[in-house]
């Protein structure tokens, strides 16, 4: 890391803990006035990240492409890629951040243009960037406000997004699309706790396995074998950190009755065993 005297570096960050939510999970967000060079990466984020830049500039790498982002501009970070972003010499970033994922999001990104081909957020005009600013740091500044607050928050920060980009796209008409995810979605949801397979839900839906795989994965942005497996295990971290319930019963109550199996499933996803993150993250009652 480069050694600067310029300027101090000032940093606001939050994570936030409430994962039940589907169609939007904000995870962390924060503000930071850098050094100058100042980068991260690379690495591989799990979800979401758009910055928007205040002031400075500086650049994002992705794929050996390098893209300049200047002040009122910002930049998405996709999960599964690996990038690095780094504050320019003489001029650093000030910038906002906000990592989010769900149902909602694949859809309000392609809406706003962006994404990992296109990853540069371009404003339409001033004010509608400004706005966009005074969304993400309402959240950053009220991020100790109830989770319901927050998620409504969330959803307001993606409809400025889409909003205030330049890249904007028109809706298409995806009625029936819709119809059958929040079909999809409905039988998620009434029958995860069975060993349920994705033939079950295709069928529910009328579909049949290919053709709904290819719907599924253009609407959510995920493979629906994905999507039910992190559906599962958000469920299951949720009763991990509000219940006293057995790992044991946990398993059975989202759709496995082998608990190793389900153990090496939520290792899988949250990098630890079910028991070593109810040590970490339990917020229920006390005995």
């Amino acid at each position: 890391m480069p050694q600067d005297t310029a300027s101090p570096h000032k940093l606001k960050f939050h994570v936030f803990s409430d994962e039940r939510f589907v169609d939007l999970n904000l995870y962390q967000c924060g503000w930071e006035q850098t050094k100058p060079l100042h980068s991260w990466g690379p690495y591989v984020r799990n979800h979401y990240l758009f910055h928007y830049v205040i002031a400075g500039c500086g650049r994002l790498l992705v794929k050996e492409k390098e893209y300049f982002i200047p002040a009122g501009h910002g930049f998405l970070i996709e999960p599964g890629h690996i990038t690095t972003y780094q504050a320019d010499a003489d001029d650093p970033w000030e910038y906002a951040w906000i990592e989010f994922d769900g149902l909602r999001a694949h859809e309000s990104l392609r809406l706003a243009g962006i994404s990992m081909a296109e990853p540069v957020y371009t404003p339409a005009g001033r004010e509608a960037a400004r706005r966009l600013q005074e969304q993400m740091l309402y959240i950053i500044e009220h991020h100790t406000d109830s989770p319901t607050r927050l998620i409504g928050q969330g959803f307001i920060f993606l409809d400025q997004l889409v909003q205030s980009s330049a890249g904007r796209r028109s809706h298409s008409d995806k009625r029936l699309r819709d119809f059958y995810m929040k079909e999809a979605m409905s039988f998620i949801e009434q029958n995860y706790q069975r060993d349920i397979s994705i033939e079950d839900i295709a069928a529910a839906c009328g579909l049949n396995r290919s053709y709904f795989g290819k719907l599924f994965r253009s609407a959510i942005g995920e493979p629906p074998q994905s999507f039910l497996l992190h559906y599962r295990m958000s469920c299951a971290a949720q009763l991990l950190k509000e219940t006293r319930m057995p790992v044991r019963e946990i398993s059975v109550r989202v759709g496995y009755e082998n608990q190793l199996h389900f153990s090496r499933a939520f290792k899988g996803v949250y990098g630890v065993s079910p028991r070593e993150y109810r040590q970490s993250h339990f917020v229920g009652p006390e005995l």
